[in-house]
């Protein structure tokens, strides 16, 4: 019973992965064909300048906290 169970398994997982594949596949080639948004992929607004155009260059953020934790300092500073 065993080796049924490992032969029904395996032939499974071999045919799920080949499904898998193949529907990827699939799915892909209708995106790239059949959406606009595929091809024309839009970036985050911090790529655009005032009028809409694209920055080609590389951009640097800085972001900074507040201090403000939520946990106190139990430890004495002497």
């Amino acid at each position: 019973m065993l080796a049924v169970s490992l032969v029904l398994g395996s032939f499974l997982t071999v045919l799920f992965l080949i499904v898998g594949v193949i529907g990827g596949w699939v799915a892909r080639e209708y995106l790239m064909k059949y959406q606009e948004g595929a091809r024309n992929m839009a970036y985050h607004p911090e790529f655009y300048d005032k009028e809409g155009n694209f920055i080609d260059q590389e951009i640097t953020t800085v972001r900074f906290e507040n201090g403000d934790y939520d946990y106190e300092d139990t430890e004495d500073d002497d």
